[in-house]
C-alpha cells in the first residue's frame, strides 16, 4: 500500500511579477466599494464636473461667436451664454486677441480650478472614509499571521493597499479633470483642438499624481499606527484642519504687516505717503472665486507649505504651467516630497512590525 507525505511541501511554482499586489488591491476595492457613504460621495464628487463642464461650453460658444476677440468684449450686446463665456475668459485669461491662446489660458485656469478647489477637498472626505481602514483592520484581526507567512514582501503589502487609495482618489480626481477636457474637445469647433492641447490631458496626470502620492500615503502611515480605526480617522481630519488654521492664522497676520507696513510712523506721515502714492486703477474681476482657484492671485503665498491643501495647489499650478516662480514652488515640493518619503518610510517599519516582535 503506497505511503503519501501530508506534511509540509515546498511550493515549486513561480510568483507572477505584481500579483500579490494586485490581489489585494483588487479585494480592498471590492470590500471598499460596499460602503454606501462612499459611492454617494464619489457621485457628489463628480457634481462639480457639470458646473465646470458649463463653463467649457459657454466660453466656446462665446469664441466660436466672435465675442472674444480683438481684445474686448461687448457684454451689453450678448446674449446669456455668451455672456458666462466672456465673463469666463475675462476671469480666468484676460481678454487676449489670440482665440487659440485664450483657450489654452482659459482651459489650463478651468482644469487647474476644478482640481484645486472642490476635487481637493472631497479628497480629503474620500480618503478620511477609506485609508484608516485598510490597515489598522489588518493588526486588529491579526490578519498578518496570514499575508506574511505567504511569499508577500513588505514593498508588496504596500502597494496593494496603496492600489485601492490611488483608484479612489482617481476616481475623485483624475477621471473627472479628462471627462473635463474630452467635453472641451467635444464643443469646440475643430477637432485640431485636441492636437493643440494635447498636453493637457499629461498636465492632468501629474497634478493628479502630486496629490495621489503624499496624500494616501499618509493616510496609510496613520492607519499603520493603530488597531483602533477611529483614532487613525481622527488623526487625518485633524491633520487636515490643523494645518489648514496655521496656515490661514499665519497669512491674516501677513496681510495685517502688508495693510500697515509702517506702523511705526505718525499718523501725518502715513497720511503724506499715502497722498503722494498713485491709486492702482480698479480692475473689474468677476468670478473671484474661480480666478483665486485658477492661480491667478500673483501673491506668492509664502505659507502654502504648512498646509497638504495649498502646498497641492501651489504643486498643481506649477504643472499646468500657470505658476513659474520657482521660490514660491519649491518650499511647497520639498514638503510633499518630505511627506511622501517620511510616510514610506513609516509604513516599512510599521507593516510587519507585529511579525518580527
Amino acid at each position: 500500500m503506497p505511503l503519501h507525505d501530508v506534511g509540509y511541501r515546498p511550493w515549486t511554482g513561480r510568483l507572477r511579477p505584481g500579483g500579490a499586489a494586485g490581489v489585494i488591491a483588487t479585494t480592498g476595492i471590492r470590500l471598499t466599494w460596499k460602503s454606501r457613504w462612499l459611492r454617494r460621495v464619489l457621485f457628489f464628487a463628480w457634481s462639480p464636473a457639470v458646473m465646470f463642464a458649463a463653463g467649457f461650453f459657454a466660453f466656446e460658444q462665446a469664441l466660436d461667436e466672435g465675442v472674444i476677440t480683438a481684445g474686448r468684449t461687448a457684454i451689453g450686446r450678448l446674449d446669456g451664454l455668451q455672456m458666462i463665456g466672456s465673463l469666463v475668459a475675462e476671469s480666468l485669461g484676460g481678454r487676449l486677441d489670440d482665440p487659440a491662446e485664450a483657450r489654452r489660458t482659459v482651459w489650463s485656469r478651468l482644469l487647474l480650478a476644478f482640481m484645486r478647489a472642490p476635487q481637493a477637498m472631497l479628497l480629503a472626505v474620500v480618503v478620511g472614509l477609506v485609508a484608516p481602514r485598510l490597515i489598522a483592520d489588518d493588526l486588529r484581526a491579526k490578519a498578518w499571521l496570514f499575508y506574511f507567512t505567504r511569499p508577500l514582501s513588505r514593498f508588496q503589502y504596500i502597494l496593494g493597499k496603496f492600489g485601492v487609495l490611488a483608484v479612489i482618489v482617481s476616481l475623485v480626481t483624475l477621471l473627472p479633470a479628462l471627462a473635463l477636457w474630452l467635453v472641451g474637445v467635444l464643443v469646440s469647433p475643430s477637432i485640431s483642438v485636441a492636437l493643440a492641447t494635447w498636453d493637457l490631458p499629461l498636465r492632468i496626470a501629474g497634478a493628479a499624481v502630486a496629490v495621489t502620492l503624499p496624500t494616501a500615503l499618509l493616510a496609510l502611515a496613520y492607519s499603520s499606527l493603530t488597531a483602533e480605526t477611529r483614532i487613525a480617522t481622527f488623526a487625518w481630519f485633524a491633520t487636515w484642519v490643523a494645518c489648514w488654521i496655521a496656515h490661514g492664522a499665519l497669512s491674516a497676520a501677513d496681510a495685517t504687516a502688508q495693510a500697515n507696513p509702517q506702523a511705526s510712523l505718525t499718523a501725518a506721515d502715513n497720511a503724506a505717503e499715502q497722498a503722494a502714492r498713485p491709486r492702482p486703477r480698479p480692475r473689474p474681476r468677476r468670478f473671484s472665486w474661480l480666478a483665486r482657484a485658477a492661480g491667478i492671485d500673483g501673491s506668492a503665498d509664502r505659507w502654502a507649505w504648512l498646509s497638504l491643501f495649498h502646498a497641492q495647489g501651489v504643486v498643481q499650478a506649477w504643472i499646468f504651467g500657470i505658476e513659474r516662480r520657482l521660490a514660491a514652488v519649491l518650499p511647497s515640493l520639498a514638503m510633499l516630497t518630505a511627506v511622501t518619503f517620511g510616510s514610506l518610510g513609516l509604513l516599512f517599519l510599521r507593516v510587519d512590525a507585529p511579525a518580527r516582535a
